[in-house]
Order: C-alpha cells, then structure tokens, then sequence
C-alpha cells in the first residue's frame, strides 16, 4: 500500500522541517507551500490525502483558504495555527475543518489526530455495523447495544451518536451539532444540547463523569473518539 500524501501550507520553515522529519519518519509523504496561492494550486493538481494548514499565511488567512478548499476538497484538513482564542478555533472547525492544534504542539498529539483524520473513511462509514470496544452500532436497522445489550435511545440522541459515529476523531461544534440534529432555529440552545450530551453518555459511557467515547472540547463543542482495548 502506497504511503499517505500530506500537503503542509505553512510559512514558517522552522514548522516545515519540523513536519517533515515528523511525518517522514512515521511513514508519511510531504508537499509543502509556502503561501495560500501555491498551497490552494498545490491541493488542486497534488490531490493529497490531508492537508495541514497554517491559519497566519503573509497572502490570505487561512481561514479564506480553509473555505475556498471545502467547495471542492472533500478529505481532512487539520489547521495548525499560533491563535488560541476560542472564536479562531470555532470558525476554523464551522468552515470545515477536522482539527485545529495551537502551536506548539506535541509532535505525538499531532500524529495521533492524523491518523485519526485519516482513519475515518466513506467506506467505514457505510459498515452496517460498527465496533468500538464494548460498544456495537448497527447503522441500517438503528440498534445500539453496549457489552451485547441493546442501548434504548430516543430518536434524537440516536441521531446525534449517529452524526458522532460519522465524524469520529473530528471536533463538532456546538453550533454544527444543534444545526445538524434540531436545525437552524436551536443554534443558541447550548443548554439543550449539554442536556442530551449528558443522557447519552449515561447510555454509552462506562463511566458517564469520565467519559471515554464523548469527549467535551471546553468552549467549543466534543469530540467521538475510539480508544482501543
């Protein structure tokens, strides 16, 4: 099997050299620029498999570059980015991307979210069944079950596992999953989403305090992560 293409769009070369010993040693290929124009020609004729993007290019935010690739770019996109601040990481994740990680950044937690990215695929996705761990989802027929018995869920929050399953490994916003799962006339109803976040992790979770599939990203939304045993 041909090893994966990451494109890194960054201008500092210090982070550049940094993700290419990285990813090289982990197995991975590189294409870098060093701008938006190069990048976006280089997304569009390289086809990589993920895209690492840095959000302070010198000739367009990336965030214009993160919304000009999701018109057409349809695989992961990880931003990469010295701005903490909650609203940069809200916007990055509501125009499309799959993760956002503040330099610095630990090169382990890096590799960890790629291959995350990457694992999630159309072709898991359409599995009539899926296995993490203790916990079985058949997506066909809307059956839960959790150490072999069957989980009751309401509609809605089978809707919103559903949706989590479907983006594992990618952070959700609070206003992505109101949207996606009430519509557009719930975007300010946080209350209502923490409410149903809550009842299903007393369903799903082992240890719904110490949740070990719904992860809470504070002040931004939560993350479906698989841990295998």
């Amino acid at each position: 099997m041909s090893k994966h293409e990451l494109l890194i769009i960054d201008d500092e070369a210090q982070i550049r050299k940094l993700l290419e010993i990285t990813l090289h040693t982990n197995d991975f290929k590189t294409k870098e620029a060093v701008d938006a124009k190069s990048g976006l020609i280089m997304a569009a004729t390289c086809h990589p498999d993920l895209i690492l993007l840095d959000i302070g290019l010198p000739d367009e935010s990336g965030h214009v570059v993160l919304r000009k690739l999701r018109e057409w770019y349809t695989k992961p996109i990880i931003i990469l980015s010295a701005h903490s601040s909650e609203d940069d990481i809200v916007k990055a994740l509501d125009n499309g991307a799959n993760d956002y990680l503040v330099k610095p950044f630990r090169t382990g937690e890096l590799l960890a979210r790629i291959r995350s990215s990457l694992r999630t695929t159309t072709s898991e996705i359409q599995k009539e069944i899926l296995k993490y761990n203790d916990l079985q989802i058949d997506l066909t027929n809307r059956i839960v079950k959790k150490n072999n018995d069957v989980v009751k869920l309401t509609s809605t929050e089978y809707n919103l596992l559903a949706l989590f399953v479907k983006n594992e490994g990618r952070v959700l916003t609070h206003s992505y999953l109101l949207r996606e799962v009430w519509g557009p006339g719930y975007l300010d109803q946080l209350q209502y989403l923490r409410v149903f976040i809550a009842q299903l992790r007393k369903k799903i979770e082992t240890e719904p305090n110490h949740p070990e599939f719904i992860l809470t990203e504070s002040g931004v939304g939560y993350r479906f992560v698989i841990k295998e045993k």
